[in-house]
């Protein structure tokens, strides 16, 4: 298959009107399932540069919680069947506002972001940081057993999350899932849900409470937003 991934605007809106086309192609009695895929609000390791990964278990800040309330006013109408976290409170703070609600929520630790070993904790710039620079060389160059010192690979981040989305794809009747995890753990799983190699993972960009939104016809996901952070634009007192 096309491994290309966009990296500007304009590739950006190629790659949604093939995916447009593509799901146009769907047959007439396929009900496709949508699956939102967040990522957490910010928080004050993001603002400082430093990594938090799977050991790290930080709350949003102020302008995270903004963020999560923001969301919540544009898409609080969505009838979620089930929203789905990672054990880490930034997680679940990002959609708290869904779960006060009375939507039906679970945590599963196959969404934890990947774990940066001993740099957990400190500043790590690409600029910067030769170590850092290289583990990403080498998972762009497919080489994704590699890891930090004492941290996990990406291979080992989508071996885990594998039992998820066999649980996701084996719930048909949650016709609308909302995810919230994490960006490097959201670019895994997004490689495996729409079959691209890990070593593409870096063109799945992301940021804070930015939104990847995929229909799943029970064969094939796809995807329908890319990278939206329109609801950050909303007034967190919209109804």
């Amino acid at each position: 298959m096309n491994h290309w991934l966009p990296t500007t605007p304009a590739q950006t809106s190629y790659f949604d009107e093939l995916l447009t086309y593509r799901c146009a192609k769907l047959p007439p009695n396929v009900r496709p399932r949508t699956i939102f895929l967040l990522r957490h609000g910010q928080t004050d390791f993001n603002v400082q540069g430093i990594v938090q990964g799977s050991g790290v278990d930080s709350s949003l800040n102020d302008t995270g919680r903004h963020q999560a309330a923001q969301f919540f006013a544009a898409y609080g109408h969505v009838p979620f069947d089930k929203i789905y976290t990672s054990t880490l409170r930034r997680t679940r703070e990002s959609v708290q506002h869904f779960l006060d609600a009375g939507r039906p929520h679970e945590a599963h630790a196959g969404l934890n972001e990947i774990s940066w070993g001993v740099r957990e904790g400190t500043p790590i710039t690409l600029e910067e940081d030769a170590e850092y620079r290289q583990v990403l060389a080498d998972w762009g160059a497919g080489r994704t057993n590699e890891r930090l010192p004492g941290g996990e690979s990406p291979d080992e981040v989508a071996a885990r999350q594998r039992p998820f989305i066999e649980l996701l794809k084996s719930r048909p009747d949650e016709q609308k899932v909302l995810v919230c995890m994490h960006g490097r753990a959201l670019r895994v799983l997004l490689c495996q849900l729409l079959n691209y190699p890990l070593r593409c993972m870096e063109g799945f960009e992301h940021s804070n409470l930015c939104l990847y939104k995929l229909e799943f016809t029970g064969t094939m996901f796809t995807v329908k937003n890319f990278l939206d952070i329109s609801h950050l634009q909303v007034s967190a007192e919209a109804p």
